[in-house]
């Protein structure tokens, strides 16, 4: 991570983000942005850290069954714990107990640290998704830019020829009106049929 995004991520801090790769819109936001490299392997790296984290709380209560399950078969053979077989079957599960506590113990520290890693990994993402997003935001405003700049082009042009085209319209009602004042209607006809002059005022 760069001292930039150090810069960002202390920023950051203590504010609630949830988690990018759960959230649908998160999802929908690339419907509408480009995506990168780096956003792929943040989004990869947070998800492999979530799926740590969803084995883990799953294999978790998955062993407290167990543990539970021979702590009550521990009680249930008290009464008989004279009998060698018992006996044995009591340590047994003791054993298998300890077992237990100790997976348990490494969940537990592992489950400690996950939460630190998957943060930052999502923080780490976040960045990504905001470059990408802000660079199509600066790429969109700049061709906002130039198409507004030729709309006014546009504009400009389109007032200069609506004004040179009512010049021309008057300058032919003009020569229209002198050529009648001169040759009369009858002449004009003529020569509208010969030139084919449809429109008097065009």
């Amino acid at each position: 991570m760069s001292r930039r995004d150090e810069v960002y991520v202390n920023a950051l801090s203590g504010k609630k983000i949830p988690i990018l790769t759960l959230d649908h819109k998160w999802h929908q936001l690339f419907n509408q942005v480009h995506s990168t490299p780096e956003i792929k392997r943040a989004e990869e790296e947070l998800n492999t850290l979530l799926k740590q984290q969803g084995k883990i709380n799953t294999e978790t209560k998955d062993i407290k069954k167990i543990k539970n399950r021979l702590m009550d078969e521990i009680v249930n053979m008290m009464e008989d714990s004279d009998n060698p077989e018992t006996a044995k079957k009591i340590e047994d599960n003791k054993r298998l107990i300890e077992e237990c506590n100790e997976k348990l113990d490494e969940y537990r520290d592992n489950n400690m640290e996950l939460p630190k890693l998957i943060g930052e990994a999502n923080k780490k993402l976040m960045l990504y998704t905001m470059e990408a997003c802000y660079e199509d935001i600066h790429e969109n405003k700049e061709q906002i830019d130039a198409i507004t700049e030729w709309i006014n082009n546009i504009r400009i042009e389109l007032k200069k020829n609506m004004v040179r085209k009512e010049e021309m319209q008057r300058r032919n009602q003009d020569l229209y009106a002198y050529m009648h004042d001169i040759f009369g209607a009858d002449v004009i006809e003529i020569f509208d049929m010969k030139f084919g002059v449809d429109d008097k005022k065009e």
